[in-house]
């Protein structure tokens, strides 16, 4: 019995059974954009720990600002006492941003769209938060009710938080959008949701994907983003972003929203802003964030290994753009170049890249399935998104070779479907 193995058994025994893996890869270590498991076998990651590792794997710059902290202290939680690492990280994050900003500090995505729901509710003094189908947005009792990218995330666990509200996303896809989602989506938000169903003078906020991530990523047209935007100022509603996937370069952007050239009253963050430790913050106008003294705290939002680690990742991220842009073209185009009748679109932006399957006009899910442990089996780790898309999210630093060598094992897994 292989190592991998006996280890997998033991987590089946051990470990709630909650969640479902890709593939059986047990990992040992990793180095850059190399993953080791525990037989000996390497991996060309091309998921960087589902977007956490953007500077990529044993980073010595994170490595060294982490042990430096160590050597001071671990721990101190900042919501209790001060100091001066984490107003020196909320500098630097603010710094990125053309608005006067302020930030609070969690130790996920799920908590920061909490926090971003309480912010909301306290600032507007309204109590809707409307979101979007398809959309991922955490797992905690709040964040659920806004994540529906699949119902079993949400089956048995109602009910959910009230007075939310779940809209279309404008995906071209949807029949009830085909043609004209950017319009259909407006007049529907506009004449029959704030009309019908919920004056728009109650709605705190609308909680938006810049590109949903576990919905497959879908990339909505800019024209609709500057419509909603329009509509939030319109009614006084704040528009919150989730760039808990797309945030910190991921999308050639330091953020996705600048993509779509609007700005947001609210930014949630997780992922790869802690450099691989568990680290989230929220970055909102500093006339929203106003939460009395008391009302919301935690004990290791802002841990300072965290946030030494953040520190480095704030400034290596900026200089990648460019080179995540190159790349993530370079990938889209190899994965163009598959000449499968079961690829329906290829879409993306800077490294976060989805190739969505169908057969007969549906979701190719066993496809997906096939193309995911096929590459696994050749030494290169995509994952999967939506109902069956191969999604990539390498690390930004991948080396050029590394990364059109694992975008052609994947493309050849899926030239190979039947």
């Amino acid at each position: 019995m292989s190592k991998s193995i006996q280890i997998i058994k033991e987590d089946s025994k051990y470990l709630m059974q909650s969640f479902k893996r890709w593939y059986p890869l047990v990992i040992d270590h990793a180095k850059g954009s190399i993953i080791y498991d525990v037989d000996g076998k390497e991996y060309i990651d091309m998921n960087s720990g589902i977007g956490v590792m953007a500077l990529g794997h044993g980073n010595e710059k994170i490595i060294n600002a982490i042990k430096e902290q160590m050597s001071n202290f671990f721990h101190y939680s900042l919501t209790d006492f001060y100091y001066e690492l984490a107003v020196d990280v909320a500098k630097k994050l603010t710094s990125f941003l053309p608005f006067s900003s302020k930030v609070f500090y969690t130790n996920s995505g799920t908590e920061s769209v909490e926090a971003a729901m309480k912010i909301a509710r306290w600032y507007t003094k309204r109590q809707y938060i409307i979101g979007f189908i398809n959309s991922f947005h955490g797992r905690t009792l709040g964040s659920l009710g806004l994540t529906s990218s699949k119902t079993v995330q949400r089956r048995g666990f109602s009910p959910l938080l009230p007075s939310t509200l779940l809209l279309p996303y404008p995906d071209s896809r949807n029949p009830l959008l085909k043609d004209d989602p950017v319009n259909r989506l407006m007049e529907y938000i506009e004449d029959w949701i704030f009309e019908k169903v919920v004056d728009p003078n109650e709605v705190a906020a609308i909680f938006f994907e810049p590109i949903q991530g576990e919905g497959g990523v879908i990339i909505p047209p800019e024209d609709f983003v500057k419509e909603l935007r329009r509509v939030t100022y319109k009614h006084g509603i704040l528009l919150v972003v989730d760039e808990v996937q797309t945030g910190i370069g991921r999308t050639g952007k330091m953020f996705g929203f600048e993509n779509f050239d609007i700005m947001p009253d609210i930014i949630c963050l997780a992922k790869a802003l802690g450099g691989g430790l568990p680290l989230g913050a929220v970055v909102g106008r500093s006339e929203i964030m106003t939460l009395p003294l008391g009302s919301h705290a935690n004990t290791f939002g802002g841990n300072p290994l965290a946030l030494a680690a953040s520190k480095v990742v704030l400034e290596e991220v900026p200089k990648l753009l460019d080179r995540v842009n190159y790349l993530g073209k370079e990938i889209i185009d190899e994965l163009n170049n598959s000449k499968s009748p079961y690829v329906y679109d290829v879409r993306g932006k800077g490294l976060m890249i989805g190739v969505e399957l169908r057969k007969n006009g549906k979701a190719f899910v066993d496809g997906l399935e096939r193309v995911l442990m096929c590459s696994f089996n050749r030494g290169v780790l995509p994952i999967g998104a939506g109902e069956s898309v191969v999604r990539l999210l390498p690390p930004l630093v991948i080396e050029e070779e590394l990364a059109n060598k694992g975008t052609r094992v994947i493309r050849e897994e899926i030239d190979k479907l039947r």
